[in-house]
């Protein structure tokens, strides 16, 4: 059990250090078919490890200043207060069919990571205009300075992106990196390398409340475990990052989504066939 909470951890980490994003959907069916917690106790697990390992990528960049402090707390907010709807609305359905819930947010993971491939330049493939010459298209505007305009507009959707954030959190155990990567890129205008600092601030803080709310709900949560998993994470997400720099990243993250997608496929047919 130490062994292969540990290994595992160091897959989910690997695979976050190495494409920035969606490697938290693995944490979920690894814990449920790899170590038999329940689909309940599994969530509670992968909010806490994978908040413990964007905290140890989160701190350098907080010390260098890639984290947009005002937009982030504002995202995370948002987030925190999402995190335990959604743990709520994980209680209001069956295991199977959380699992199944899961799985198809995989698929939509694996079509991110697999647009992000094609199109390195993009935060996630989901706006081909971004790069392109003319009036700045971002829903929230900068001035010349390079800070946020935050009109009333601009929160409100940073707010309703965040929510959404949150309750995916809190449902399903996930960082929410591919979501609020490209969110805070397309809709505030931010610098890719701020939006991943940024990411990771946002992702350690709605952890901590859907941790909170997981406990509060009378879930368990095996400490011992936990401890392990974000160990490896740390461990996977610093070879991730020295892999990263090394090989070609399109073709890695196009293998990453294949195995997501197989991941899916698997945890479908365990939990619809079986």
């Amino acid at each position: 059990m130490l062994g292969l909470a540990i290994l595992f951890g160091v897959v989910v980490g690997f695979a976050l250090g190495l494409t920035g994003g969606g490697g938290g959907v693995f944490a979920v069916p690894l814990l449920v078919y790899g170590l038999s917690f329940s689909p309940r106790e599994a969530v509670g697990i992968s909010l806490a490890a994978v908040g413990g390992t964007a905290l140890f990528g989160a701190i350098p960049r907080l010390i260098r200043g890639e984290v947009e402090l005002r937009t982030g707390l504002l995202f995370a907010v948002a987030g925190m207060l999402g995190a335990p709807i959604g743990s709520y609305f994980s209680t209001l359905v069956p295991a199977n069919v959380l699992l199944v819930m899961f799985a198809l947010l995989m698929f939509v993971v694996a079509q991110r990571m697999w647009s992000k491939a094609c199109n390195p330049t993009l935060p996630s493939g989901v706006c081909t205009t971004e790069d392109e010459p003319g009036p700045d298209r971002s829903a929230c505007q900068r001035d010349a300075d390079g800070k946020l305009i935050l009109t009333s507009r601009c929160a409100r959707l940073l707010v309703a992106v965040g929510l959404m954030t949150g309750v995916l959190s809190g449902m399903f155990g996930v960082g929410g990196g591919f979501v609020i990567v490209p969110a805070l890129v397309i809709f505030s205008g931010m610098a890719i390398h701020q939006a991943v600092g940024t990411s990771l601030f946002v992702i350690v803080l709605v952890s901590i409340s859907g941790v909170a709310s997981h406990i509060a709900g009378g879930n368990e949560l095996s400490l011992t475990t936990t401890l392990q998993f974000m160990a490896g994470g740390f461990l996977g997400m610093w070879i991730g990052g020295i892999v990263a720099k090394r090989l070609k990243g399109p073709t890695l993250q196009k293998t990453f989504s294949i195995a997501v997608v197989l991941v899916a496929v698997f945890v479908i047919f365990k939990s619809v066939v079986l």
